[in-house]
């Protein structure tokens, strides 16, 4: 099919948004291509349709393990083949997707950059028909972007795999030095080709007030803007202090962060992107992946670290591009936080040489040991263990990350997997010579098909009910088959993780890169500098983002705060005089009392027509009696 038969067959469009075409057109055209797309800009579709287009398999980096289960399941139901690859899974279940990869009809392979670095995973992609590498969220390859992941560095590598094949890199928040830091990083080869959508937001209307009294100004947010809106606070305690208070406002609202149980952010971002819960109080973890295009409003209570951060996170409103609204609160205390951040998430050769020692002792690793090994990380109870600082912790653990120390993974939810790893024969004498097994195994394979060929989804809550035996019965049985080789089995997992790439050290023989430590501090300082002044700065918002992304002839946006007030301040005599003549006619038919009469006026804000009243009163052109004004 063409690219247009593509679009129409399996997404439904008749048409691609600006640059999608030539986006594609120039990976089809054998070019290594740069796409800077804002938030929303339908980045996806860039490589989706022209991999679709070709024989053969499209792989797909992404640093976001929800983004990239979003994504799979979004293609799975267009009748699309897709797998993802990440940490969490086990090395049979690996085995079976990278042989579908090789030898099945999958199209897609999500992969996280962890994994790209297994030799395992690299000589199974040298065996596939690969048709295009796809490099999402690539700013994360820039030390001077505002999310660097240290992995992404070695995706150069992926030339060596398939020379010929080309690489399509996407990102929606990237600076000019970004930028060329992208393409050097990635080895792009002579002749790439570089497209750049402007990162304007006509649609969107940013906000940014200095503001004592947070809540009240959000409740009046809220109050004014009809339809689905997310808050985000700076941490856990905060997104449930704040959703109590709106539900005791009567509005219905539900808080989000990453230490909630699976089943729990499950449901309650359905609840959200469904419209059952119009409002959603989180933490920066929420919202990467969703794809809800009717948000009306996102509210920012805190600062936020970086303005690539910020352009992200408000950019999920109004992705209908209907009208929508983006305001940032803060006051002074919010900027002494950020500053002290600063200070708190710079930690000393000493301190990282700690956390990495605390490491050791937490998972009882002998020196010399450790290497490859994977466990279940709990960052909180691994501050409180050793009384660590929270932001200075993590920092110490990016930093050993770069220095391929160790491997971090996000959090995230995986379901119990099962497979049968015999053939029906030997499970038939099981269930004859072993009665205990035979219920359990009648129910499964009644319950799930393919048991024998892949891994599936399986639960235990559901097996336990129709095989009359209790959760726990369901889990101790699987696991002793598992002993006994007859299955493999995965039980659910939550937990973020940890993985050792080297062999445990003596802490002092500890190298750490000084100069990166200087260079890093450096840019968190800039990009603070640069938050601190943009919501300091009386100037058109959306002007000053696209300013920072290097567009620097951007014109007014004439829907942001700075240019209403612009708009307001150059009527504002007309204004204020069509406000007079209306309290004049009001109080010339019937006197008031002030609290009724203020908000039965049309014209103007609440402040303008006390304004206007007083002028009126204090000239003597409105008289009063008691509580009562008249003309």
């Amino acid at each position: 099919m063409s690219i247009h038969e593509v679009l129409k067959h399996y997404w439904g469009y008749d048409a691609f948004r600006p640059l999608q075409e030539e986006i594609i057109q120039s990976v089809l055209d054998g070019h290594d291509t740069l796409a800077l797309m804002p938030t929303g800009g339908g980045k996806s579709i860039c490589f989706q349709v022209p991999a679709m287009a070709q024989d053969g398999i499209c792989v797909v980096v992404s640093p976001l393990i929800a983004l990239m289960k979003d994504q799979v399941e979004n293609l799975k139901k267009r009748g699309i083949e897709a797998v993802a690859i990440f940490s969490g899974m086990g090395k049979r279940e690996i085995d079976i997707l990278l042989d579908n990869c090789i030898y099945g009809p999958v199209k897609f392979l999500y992969l996280s950059p962890e994994r790209l670095l297994s030799p395992l995973v690299q000589e199974r992609i040298r065996h596939m028909n690969v048709n295009l590498f796809a490099i999402d969220e690539a700013h994360c390859i820039s030390q001077w972007g505002y999310d660097f992941r240290p992995p992404y560095l070695h995706l150069a590598s992926l030339r060596e795999l398939h020379p010929k094949v080309q690489i399509l890199a996407l990102t929606a928040t990237a600076t000019e030095k970004v930028a060329a830091d992208i393409s050097t990083k990635l080895a792009f080869r002579k002749g790439f080709q570089v497209f750049r959508k402007s990162f304007e937001r006509a649609n969107l209307s940013y906000v940014v007030a200095n503001e004592e009294n947070k809540f009240r100004r959000l409740l009046k947010v809220i109050q004014s803007v009809k339809g689905s809106g997310i808050i985000y606070v700076r941490n856990r305690r905060e997104t449930q202090e704040v959703a109590r208070q709106l539900q005791v406002q009567g509005i219905p609202a539900a808080h989000y962060h990453a230490g909630l149980s699976a089943e729990e952010r499950n449901q309650r971002q359905d609840d959200w992107k469904s419209g059952k819960v119009p409002l959603i109080v989180a933490t920066n973890a929420f919202g990467m992946g969703i794809d809800k295009p009717d948000v009306r409003y996102v509210v920012h209570l805190d600062l936020p670290e970086s303005l690539e951060a910020y352009y992200q996170e408000a950019g999920r409103a109004g992705r209908d591009e209907h009208k929508a609204y983006a305001v940032l609160l803060y006051n002074q205390s919010d900027i002494l936080q950020l500053e002290k951040n600063l200070s708190q998430s710079s930690p000393s050769i000493q301190e990282i040489q700690q956390v990495y020692h605390h490491l050791g002792n937490y998972f009882q690793l002998a020196y010399g040991a450790g290497e490859g090994l994977i466990y279940d990380f709990e960052l909180a109870d691994f501050c409180k263990r050793y009384q660590l600082e929270v932001l200075k912790t993590l920092s110490a653990l990016k930093i050993l990350e770069r220095e391929e120390h160790i491997a971090l993974s996000e959090s995230v939810y995986l379901p119990s997997r099962l497979k049968i790893t015999v053939d029906q024969e030997t499970i038939y004498k099981l269930q004859i010579s072993e009665p205990v097994y035979d219920t359990l195994v009648k129910t499964l394979l009644r319950s799930y098909g393919g048991l024998f060929e892949h891994f599936t989804n399986i639960k235990e809550s559901e097996i336990s009910k129709r095989a009359d035996l209790s959760t726990l019965e369901v889990r101790e049985l699987l696991a002793k088959m598992q002993d006994m080789d007859l299955v493999s089995y995965m039980p659910q997992t939550d937990k973020p993780q940890l993985q050792f790439l080297r062999p445990r050290m003596d802490r002092d023989h500890l190298a750490i890169d000084h100069q990166f430590l200087k260079e890093r501090q450096q840019i968190h300082r800039q990009q603070i500098s640069a938050v601190i002044q943009y919501a300091q700065t009386d100037v058109c918002r959306s002007q000053q983002l696209l300013n920072y992304f290097n567009e620097q002839n951007a014109g007014f946006c004439g829907v942001c705060d700075w240019c209403i007030e612009q708009k307001k301040k150059a009527k504002y005599p007309e204004q204020m005089e069509a406000i007079r003549q209306e309290i004049i006619s009001v109080l010339g038919l019937k006197s008031h009392k002030l609290e009724e009469l203020i908000p039965k006026l049309q014209i103007g804000t609440e402040d303008e027509r006390l304004a206007q009243f007083r002028i009126l009163l204090d000239s003597g052109q409105i008289k009063t009696q008691g509580e009562y004004f008249f003309v």
